[in-house]
């Protein structure tokens, strides 16, 4: 499963998109079909980064994303997030 989040920069740093990945990563907890969460990530997204980070995510790769250029991939198993 992918997460994703999008924070208006005038609500920013208000813990948003903390309360957003907390609840997506209790929901993949409860859902059995899910072992993995991913998360694409810009190399530029500081915040997001250190989020992840704080929850396990750890580096997988890195794509490219037509509409958003390059991402870096970070995943964690479903049952430890």
């Amino acid at each position: 499963m992918e997460v994703g989040y999008a924070v208006d920069p005038a609500f920013r740093r208000q813990g948003y998109a903390r309360a957003a990945l907390v609840a997506l990563l209790k929901w993949a907890r409860e859902e059995a079909a899910i072992h993995r969460v991913r998360a694409s990530i810009g190399p530029d997204n500081l915040a997001s980064l250190a989020l992840v980070s704080q929850y396990g995510f750890v580096k997988a790769g890195e794509q490219w994303d037509d509409e958003d250029g390059l991402e870096v991939i970070f995943e964690v198993d479903a049952g430890l997030a």
